[in-house]
Formats: C-alpha cells, structure tokens, sequence
C-alpha cells in the first residue's frame, strides 16, 4: 500500500450509479479535489476538435493527451471544474457533440494508456476523490479508501 499523508478516495461503477453526487458530495466536505474521469475524455474529445485531430486518430489523441496540461479545480457549486492548458474548459464538454466524441476516443488502447498515466498522475499526492470506471481496480488498485 502507497502511503500518502492524505488518501485517494476512489468511486467506482457503472453509468447512472450515483457515482457523480457521491463523489461530489464526499469531495465538499472534505475539501479534496475531485477528479472526474469522464470528464477527461470530454476534455481530449474537446481538444481534439479544436485542433482539427479526428476521434479516429489513436496515436495522435494519445499523444495529444500527453502533450496537455490537465487539472481539476473545485468550482463553486462544488463541481470540479476542468482546465485544459490552464483554460476552465468545464461547460465546454458538457455538449451532445463532445460526449459522443468521448465514447470514440476511450475505444483507444494507447488514449486510456495516456489518460490513465494522467490519472495516477492527478491523484499521487492523495487528497483526492477519484470517480469513474475502473478506479478502484485498475487505475488505484492501492486507494486507501
């Protein structure tokens, strides 16, 4: 088990879990930054479409991925608020568009290779909530919580 002097909290499940308010929720009130994966697919769909890179470009989305500055911030309605290249880019990915772009490039092996580097790369010095697919069993096996 990795020792942090706080913990990743890891949310894990399906679509329409209540993963979200869960998360959201427990970030609040203990004032950890809340990192939504999803919405790092949105933001690479987003970039991506700005950029003029097709959903259908694995190599190059991953590599996109990498080349990109991510974070998260707590907004004041207690979301997270996404920056991408230090641009809040929160309602940019909440479109039709971008989550239909999302669902194409996380088919990629290497974009959930890169994203996933991101994530373990957000949540190293725990204070975290960490919500999605796959948390607690790939992308933090060792998440205290």
């Amino acid at each position: 088990m990795t020792t942090r002097t706080k913990p990743v909290i890891a949310i894990d499940g399906p679509a329409c879990a209540g993963k979200s308010t869960i998360s959201r929720l427990l970030a609040h009130r203990l004032g950890y930054v809340l990192v939504d994966t999803g919405a790092l697919y949105r933001g690479l769909a987003l970039l991506a479409k700005k950029e003029d890179v097709s959903w259908d470009d694995e190599a190059t989305l991953a590599q996109l991925c990498r080349d990109t500055k991510f974070h998260f911030e707590p907004g004041e309605d207690g979301r997270s608020r996404l920056f991408i290249d230090d641009r809040d880019r929160s309602d940019a990915i909440r479109t039709q568009s971008i989550s239909d772009g999302a669902s194409r490039v996380s088919r990629h092996p290497s974009v959930r290779g890169a994203l996933l580097t991101l994530q373990r790369h957000l949540g190293a010095n725990g204070a975290v909530v960490m919500e999605g697919r796959d948390i607690g069993t790939v992308v933090f096996p060792d998440a205290e919580v």
